[in-house]
């Protein structure tokens, strides 16, 4: 395959690193290391639960317009900063979600050990993610202006990513009058490091298993069909399941629920389980095993209860189609092209993240990390490491720049459109 920064006419990365006003923004990511570390800080300390982001995304609405950006909330609550409000694409997005799986009661769950390290709910996923946005539009606002190179380039913290929030921020972009109709790619920032590249959307249907019956005593009303005895053969005879081979897939139950009392049969007991796959259509079948275990299990209580029956059924409450980026998409030989330049050594991965949706509509997509190293994420132990973070940044800023400069990516876009 030829180079795509010669066979589109585009500069070299070295030559476009060297350039005037790239080379400010670039120092700038190097230079601000501390304001850039105070500004991750901050808003890990603004508490944004999955559905209750709002107050962080006013927040970052803030920043955005002090660097001079102009800002955007969307019905979903999505934050959009356009570099140029008179831009009309396509555009480079780059994107971070706001939300996170926990969140700190007060300030202090937030701090920085003696080590370096910052500690606290979402330091990494997501605060690294947001951190980087803030950092690039100010780089850029900062730095000479780009001959209109960045007029293109839309910076946007999003809702919903996290548990049940089902990609909610991600889907709103995407719908078929959405923002998306005007991007050419995204680039998904998604807590820390810079050695992965996802190019492959791990797909996921999440159920809740729902058996219900009349209840009782636990004696004096034995033999009433009971809730927690045929959620509990359901999920035995599900999860006697051995997934082996391609495409890679897996099955979890997450969540067991039911029943009031030791001495009382419940009325009622529930499962959330999470089904994950390379393949939509190998999710598809394990949806139908999971059918098949409710129906056995419920028919089975039934046969052995002598008064009142069991009834189950399955209601879905997540959804993350699975998809991939097309082989020689430019965005990838970008990314290959910065790593080289950088020193960056990163592989190919497949996950669940924002970009599982426009790559399942076929819009060019990856997600990536923002630099620094961190652990523990969507535990009470989540940390993030801030070292060599500006490595990452400058590989998020090339990247896109390359991606803006390039004729042949709009020309997919007009196609696309």
């Amino acid at each position: 395959m030829g180079n795509p920064l010669l066979s589109a006419g585009v500069v070299s990365v070295g030559e476009l690193a060297e350039s005037r006003s790239v080379r400010e923004a670039l120092q700038f990511l190097t230079r601000e290391k501390q304001w850039i570390n105070e500004q991750h800080l901050e808003v890990c300390r603004i508490p944004a639960p999955t559905f209750l982001e709002s107050r962080r995304a006013e927040w970052m609405a803030e920043q955005f317009r002090s660097y001079g950006c102009e800002v955007q909330l969307d019905r979903a609550g999505n934050v959009l900063a356009f570099l140029d409000p008179d831009a009309r694409g396509p555009y480079v997005a780059v994107t971070a979600h706001l939300d996170t799986v926990l969140a700190p009661r007060n300030r202090d769950d937030v701090a920085i050990a003696s080590d370096g390290r910052f500690l606290g709910p979402g330091v990494s996923d997501n605060g690294a993610g947001l951190a980087a946005l803030m950092a690039i539009a100010r780089a850029l606002k900062s730095a000479p202006p780009l001959d209109g190179l960045c007029s293109r380039l839309v910076l946007i913290a999003n809702v919903g990513e996290e548990g049940e929030g089902n990609l909610s921020g991600m889907r709103h972009l995407c719908r078929p009058s959405g923002f998306a109709r005007r991007a050419a790619t995204f680039i998904v920032l998604d807590g820390a490091g810079s050695d992965h590249i996802t190019t492959q959307a791990l797909g996921s249907r999440r159920f809740e298993v729902i058996f219900s019956g009349p209840g009782g005593h636990s004696w004096s009303d034995y033999g009433t069909g009971n809730p927690v005895h045929a959620l509990s053969r359901a999920v035995a005879e599900f999860t006697e399941l051995r997934l082996n081979g391609n495409p890679r897939s897996s099955v979890n139950v997450g969540i067991l629920e039911g029943g009031t009392s030791i001495n009382a049969i419940p009325s009622q007991a529930r499962a959330k389980v999470d089904i994950r796959s390379e393949s939509n259509q190998k999710m598809d079948e394990l949806v139908a095993i999971l059918n098949a275990a409710v129906e056995h299990a419920q028919a089975a209580e039934n046969e052995r209860a002598v008064a009142g029956r069991v009834t189950g059924r399955l209601r879905e409450i997540g959804a993350r189609p699975a998809g991939s980026l097309p082989e020689g998409a430019a965005v990838i030989d970008y990314l290959r092209a910065v790593d080289a330049h950088l020193g960056i050594r990163s592989r190919l991965d497949c996950a669940s993240t924002d970009a599982n949706i426009p790559l399942s509509l076929g819009i060019p997509a990856v997600s990536i990390g923002a630099g620094g190293q961190g652990g523990g994420a969507h535990t009470p132990q989540e940390w993030f490491l801030p070292d060599r973070r500006d490595l990452a940044l400058k590989r998020i800023l090339l990247t896109a720049i390359l991606l803006l400069r390039d004729p042949v990516l709009a020309e997919g876009f007009a196609r696309r459109s």
